[in-house]
């Protein structure tokens, strides 16, 4: 079997010292194959954003291993195979959508023909045509998510990791990035980590739901999406296959919920 592109074990993080740590996860070990989508599922504060974040080498862990292609991950150490889509928009308000979405190329040395070629793709691909020489405080919040997401997207990268990008927009324009996200994946088939509070998404988009419990985030459940892919975001949601697998996660879900309130 082939090495897992993501690799986690045993990992753990506390925030704070002495009397004053907070154990944010314990104990979290999880493997992702070539072109799997898995979308980390909880209750807030459970430590979602915390894992990814660790993945991406963006803060270190304080327990455990985890590995990608087979390389320790280390602290501030960039991989150039990993992109990171953020929850909230991070254009550049004094760039237009075709130099935000470019940004990277740019930094990279890219030739201005390839460059002026690959982002007139991701233009039309994000259905941003027309759009091209707008700038960010004229854009809807799901126009902007675009180009957020495809300034990513443009650098090709194999691993993607997204924390809840979607978690501010209304449910009507969340559900066009769906199928847009659906779309694009279908083509490229990256790697995906995908964090969320929101069991439709997670049903909508990925193979697998990690469920994790209340902190210190623990995996509690690891769930299986069996739904046929080529997905359509608004269609699946009206399937019984769907309602039943809704039903079987919000109640364990539900329980997690109640023990981050303190129900329980």
């Amino acid at each position: 079997m082939a090495l897992p592109r993501i690799q986690v074990q045993n990992l753990g993080k506390t925030f704070g010292f002495g009397r004053n740590e907070v154990p944010a996860i314990d104990n979290v070990s999880f493997d992702l194959q070539e072109g799997e989508f898995v979308a980390l599922l909880g209750p807030s504060g459970c430590g979602k954003s915390t894992i990814l974040n660790m993945i991406a080498g963006l803060i270190p862990h304080s327990r455990g291993d985890i590995r990608i292609d087979g390389e320790a991950v280390e602290f501030g150490k960039v991989l150039k195979q990993v992109g990171y889509v953020f929850q909230r928009d991070t254009v550049f308000g004094w760039r237009t959508v075709e130099r935000n979405i470019g940004y990277g190329l740019e930094i990279q040395g890219v030739d201005k023909t390839e460059r002026e070629a690959r982002v007139a793709r991701a233009v039309s691909q994000a259905r941003l045509k027309g759009f091209q020489k707008a700038f960010p405080m004229t854009l809807s919040g799901g126009m902007r998510q675009r180009v957020s997401l495809m300034r990513t997207l443009i650098m090709e990268p194999e691993i993607l990791l997204m924390d809840e990008p979607f978690g501010a927009l209304d449910t009507h324009t969340k559900l066009e990035m769906h199928q847009l996200l659906l779309e694009l994946w279908e083509r490229e088939r990256q790697t995906v980590i995908f964090v969320t509070h929101d069991l439709s998404e997670a049903l909508t988009l990925a193979d697998r739901i990690i469920l994790l419990s209340a902190r210190p985030g623990r995996i509690k459940e690891d769930f299986r999406v069996p739904f046929p892919r080529p997905r359509d975001a608004i269609k699946i949601r009206e399937t019984p296959e769907y309602g039943q697998l809704f039903a079987k996660i919000w109640h364990s879900l539900g329980e997690e919920f109640s023990l981050a309130k303190g129900e329980v």
